[in-house]
């Protein structure tokens, strides 16, 4: 909920900006940046061995499912702070986010942890044993209790 509203405090110190010729920046919120950049380390860590093409077997529940989910979380909190933003402070985060090849990174990581197959075990509406269901195919009905 909160996301949506910080840049609005970005909007306020925009005009400041413009008056330089050198190509700008400006970083999303600090904390979810170095919270973003320790991740990125911890991932790393975890996917070195694995090449970009190839796929990481998380063990749901491990710890490194729960350094993966956090990643992907931070990241959703990252896009809605996007969303909310005005174009001319897009341009400014997204140089940023260019500047610290984070945007990179998350693709990397996402080719690396992304299944070849995307098989989808859970319920479905409607039982067919002749189709295979995969995430792409399937409505997913997430509940939090």
């Amino acid at each position: 909920r909160l996301m949506p509203e910080l840049p609005k405090f970005d909007d306020e110190d925009l005009k400041s900006y413009g008056d330089e010729e050198e190509e700008l920046a400006l970083s999303p919120p600090a904390a979810l940046m170095s919270i973003l950049a320790t991740q990125e380390l911890l991932l790393e860590n975890i996917l070195e061995c694995i090449p970009v093409g190839e796929f990481a077997v998380i063990q749901p529940l491990s710890d490194e499912f729960c350094l993966v989910l956090g990643y992907l979380l931070t990241w959703k909190l990252t896009l809605a702070f996007f969303k909310a933003a005005s174009s001319q402070l897009r341009v400014l985060y997204s140089q940023y986010l260019r500047r610290t090849k984070s945007l990179n990174k998350l693709l990397y990581h996402l080719f690396r942890l992304m299944p070849e197959n995307p098989v989808f075990s859970g319920p479905t509406s409607e039982v067919s044993n002749k189709d295979t269901k995969t995430f792409f195919t399937e409505e997913l009905h997430l509940g939090v209790k």
